[in-house]
């Protein structure tokens, strides 16, 4: 899959989408490369996933502890893209070297270049987007409060709707495969997770919210994430362990039907509805008549 120009957005990107935010980011973080979804329970299971990801990223300590503080937010979000920057293609490396005997690293090139591109863009953006606070914050100067602010509010908008991108699709990790964004989401949740597990960090909060906080969202997420990865081993039979060049369909699967297309056996029914009724233009024949009748003749009444 070659990767060509305007391919990573589709020609969706005009001057006028400038405006709106929230499309550019639809268009440059969830790019024409990726894959269409397979089940619409699939994507219902991986809307669930985002929710339990957010808070597992970004934490709720945040709102709880000492108030809601803007600044800390990005922070936390900065640190989460650091460590996704380095746990994403550790993750996947493990991967290729499972499916080493499945097929070649060559042949997943071109998506792996397109994922860790995307990868790399969000950080960025989150790191500007950071730097835009702070320099809000930190000047005194009207003017540059003004085109900045300006700045950093297109800003926040574009990278808040990428982040939902992102982690439905992890960073475009299902034209790869399809079950690695499952699989990268249960390993960020976790990881996220353990320091706090291990140092007994509570945040402030009791026992019992403590471990509810910091454990619920990565067993949601986890819970989530094998129901998914299950469910297109049964339906469609793409495996984890296996090279995504080696994945076949479940025997006696049946691959899911285009829309508006007959199931498969049926008979093909002409779309003209009824053959013997009314022929659907006035005046036309009907095309199951054998013998045209001859028009209506007012000076001969029988001949019609």
């Amino acid at each position: 899959m070659a990767r060509t120009r305007g391919s990573w957005t589709g020609g969706a990107l005009t001057a006028r989408s400038l405006l709106k935010p929230q499309d550019v980011a639809r268009a440059v973080f969830h790019p024409a490369w990726i894959p269409q979804p397979l089940d619409p329970s699939v994507e219902r299971l991986k809307r669930f996933r985002v929710i339990a990801g957010a808070v597992a990223s970004l934490g709720v300590f945040t709102f709880i502890e000492g108030g809601f503080d803007f600044t800390e937010l990005l922070e936390n979000a900065m640190t989460a893209s650091v460590v996704l920057l380095f746990l994403t293609p550790l993750t996947v490396g493990a991967m290729l070297w499972v499916w080493r005997r499945g097929g070649t690293v060559r042949q997943l090139r071109v998506p792996l270049v397109n994922s860790l591109l995307l990868l790399l863009l969000f950080v960025g953006c989150v790191a500007a987007l950071l730097v835009l606070v702070q320099t809000v914050n930190g000047s005194a100067n009207p003017v540059v409060i003004i085109g900045v602010g300006l700045t950093m509010m297109w800003m926040l908008i574009f990278t808040a709707y990428g982040a939902v991108r992102v982690s439905g699709n992890f960073f475009g990790t299902a034209a790869v495969h399809r079950c690695l964004p499952p699989l990268l989401a249960v390993v960020t949740s976790w990881l996220m997770a353990v320091p706090d597990l291990v140092t007994g960090d509570l945040h402030g909060l009791s026992l019992t919210l403590g471990i509810i906080f910091i454990l619920g969202a990565p067993v949601t997420v986890t819970a989530i994430a094998l129901l998914e990865m299950g469910r297109l081993k049964r339906r469609y039979g793409i495996r984890l362990k296996a090279h995504p060049a080696a994945q076949g369909p479940r025997p006696g699967a049946v691959p899911p039907m285009p829309r508006g297309m007959p199931p498969a056996g049926a008979p093909y029914l002409p779309p003209q509805g009824n053959p013997y009724g009314r022929p659907p233009v006035p005046g036309g024949q009907h095309p199951y008549v054998p013998h045209p009748q001859p028009p209506y003749n007012p000076q001969h009444p029988y001949s019609g």
